[in-house]
């Protein structure tokens, strides 16, 4: 917080619809000497949900920082909302995008309403900052973490902490959220919770990033995918455009079946196994 309140900053207005939030053209990041990255071009809009997915090292995390200016790209360019991303300071960036990290980590006994309130910190000194408890408490509604608001977050299972976590950016309240993996510690029911909430952002006029492993969750929600393989874009386009037999399976180094759903017709890609018996079969 004291850093945030160091010099005055500009709130931005909402984005307007299709606007363009967050662009990489030509991108590329190298972590401790080895390229990560190479020749990313990537828009991500007011209005939708992308969804960043592909096989474990293909460089998912490492774009969503790069996304959020939390990387500094080594080759091109990141604009965020319409200037290059190092001409804005960091109080400016937390106004204009809020990023989920894999892990969230407190080192101290914060309860889970300080934790969500951590969000808020962007806002002080603002006229947002009224908004406070309004936000924060539609945060943890959303999340369904109301219930527990004064617990320690140590004492909190995986899942309600992802949830926390989820609602601290949620009350950060900016145009653009970047997620990593926030459906990884949840159960189906949470898990179909944080896409419909991701859905309804976009809906309300935010853009949404998020990185995911269950191309099932992917293929549902979002409204377009970009799919990774060693640091470069494979395909961009809407689910059912890049979710092919073909491209999945090359990507993830497993064959896969890819089949619509009987009632929304989105795409439903499961890996292809052998009947039971077989492998046991083959092994004897």
């Amino acid at each position: 917080m004291i850093g945030f309140r160091t010099r005055a900053a500009e709130p931005p207005s909402a984005p307007a619809a299709g606007a363009e939030l967050a662009e990489a053209a030509g991108l590329a990041v190298r972590l401790g000497g080895r390229p990560v990255l190479t020749g990313i071009d990537l828009t991500v809009r007011a209005g939708e949900v992308l969804t960043l997915v592909g096989p474990n090292g293909a460089g998912k995390s490492t774009l969503l920082a790069a996304l959020a200016a939390d990387v500094a790209p080594a080759e091109g360019r990141l604009l965020v909302d319409g200037r290059p991303a190092a001409d804005w300071t960091a109080r400016e960036l937390a106004f204009r995008r809020a990023v989920l990290p894999q892990a969230a980590t407190v080192s101290f006994p914060f309860t889970v309403a300080e934790v969500v309130a951590m969000g808020r910190a962007p806002w002080a000194g603002t006229a947002a900052e009224d908004e406070d408890d309004v936000r924060v408490a539609e945060a943890m509604a959303a999340t369904e973490v109301a219930g527990f608001a004064d617990r320690p977050f140590g004492a909190l299972s995986g899942g309600e902490r992802a949830r926390v976590a989820l609602a601290r950016v949620l009350a950060q309240r900016t145009g653009l959220l970047l997620l990593d993996e926030p459906t990884a510690a949840l159960d189906l029911r949470h898990q179909e919770q944080v896409m419909r909430i991701c859905r309804e952002l976009a809906e309300a006029g935010r853009g949404v990033v998020v990185v995911l492993h269950d191309l099932g969750l992917a293929a549902a929600w979002a409204d377009r995918a970009a799919v990774l393989r060693g640091g470069r874009l494979a395909a961009v386009g809407a689910p059912e455009e890049v979710f092919t037999e073909g491209l999945l399976g090359e990507v993830y180094g497993h064959p896969v079946r890819v089949l619509a759903d009987p009632e929304t017709g989105a795409p439903l890609i499961v890996p292809r196994r052998p009947r039971r018996g077989e492998a046991a079969g083959a092994d004897g």
